[in-house]
């Protein structure tokens, strides 16, 4: 079975994205390449896991991470799932396989006044970029979306009298959102400021765009936020993604309620959403010091 009708696979019944399906065909391929370097053989679907077990071996002496290397063995697991579906092996050869363990991170949000100060720099601006990546930052802030579903928005997805915007998460799964005030201030702004500029026709249903008038993509976004936040923090990482763990941690921090935050997110279960429940060491000191009677000093 080709690797091709696995791809059509992906996109048609399971609608995996297109990021998503060009890391699992590469994947594969890189392993197809693997199996005919070391055993002269090309059908992914003839091997053994102790085939697969040397191409993890194979991995680790090449430094390539932990993570990378569960990402790639995950892409062969969905492959073997495939092929037992269409009846084309009985026995998926990773069936009792034990992912790599990965050494936890923990990734440092955005502090609120970083935040602030990022929009308040922007906010002295003006012109059509400087109007939109003002309301790129509090969207990614203030509702926690990912950067292809804020790519993904069209215009008939807000509504501004609603105060709402609707999101189409991962596996094309829809949700509602509510906006701020401030950020529907923004909206408008922005919204004049779109219709000064020459529209792309193939670009004319999304909602935010480039200079040119053409669909937002993704680089960009990571430009944008990189730059600007490199100006107000010292962070390590300065990303789209680290905008929607900010706006998760300080919501929790808030006393959001858990599962509430779970929907913002767009999380299929509440394991994803708990990744962001831990509190600074600065909160934790000073909640542990104002609690514990040892202490309190002596009278």
């Amino acid at each position: 079975m080709s690797i091709k009708s696995f791809s059509d696979y992906l996109v048609l019944e399971k609608n995996y994205s297109k990021l998503t399906l060009k890391a699992y065909i590469k994947d594969l391929i890189f392993f197809e390449s693997f199996l005919e370097e070391t055993y002269s053989e090309s059908n992914i679907s003839k091997v053994n896991y102790a085939q697969i077990r040397s191409w993890i071996v194979s991995m680790i002496e090449q430094d390539i991470s932990p993570k990378s290397v569960n990402r790639k063995i995950s892409a062969l697991n969905t492959y073997f799932k495939f092929l037992i579906k269409i009846e084309d092996i009985t026995d998926n050869p990773l069936a009792k396989h034990k992912s790599l363990k990965i050494a936890k991170k923990i990734q440092v949000p955005f502090s609120i006044e970083e935040v602030e100060n990022v929009i308040n720099t922007i906010d002295g601006q003006t012109g059509f970029e400087s109007i939109r990546n003002k309301l790129i930052v509090e969207l990614f802030y203030s509702t926690g979306i990912r950067r292809a579903e804020l790519i993904a928005i069209k215009l008939n997805h807000l509504d501004v009298n609603a105060k709402t915007l609707k999101v189409l998460g991962k596996r094309n799964k829809e949700r509602i959102i509510p906006l701020l005030d401030s950020v529907i201030e923004s909206v408008s702004l922005y919204l004049n400021q779109r219709e000064s500029i020459g529209i792309n026709n193939n670009s004319k249903d999304y909602f935010f765009l480039t200079q040119k008038g053409n669909k937002i993509y993704d680089t960009l976004l990571y430009r944008l936020i990189n730059s600007y936040f490199s100006l107000t923090s010292t962070k390590e990482k300065k990303s789209p993604h680290m905008l929607r763990h900010s706006f998760a941690t300080h919501m929790l921090n808030q006393g959001a309620d858990l599962n509430a935050v779970k929907e913002l997110l767009g999380h299929s279960s509440l394991a994803s959403t708990q990744v962001y429940t831990h509190n600074n060491i600065e909160q934790l000191t000073k909640v542990y010091k104002n609690a514990h009677p040892r202490s309190k000093p002596n009278k």
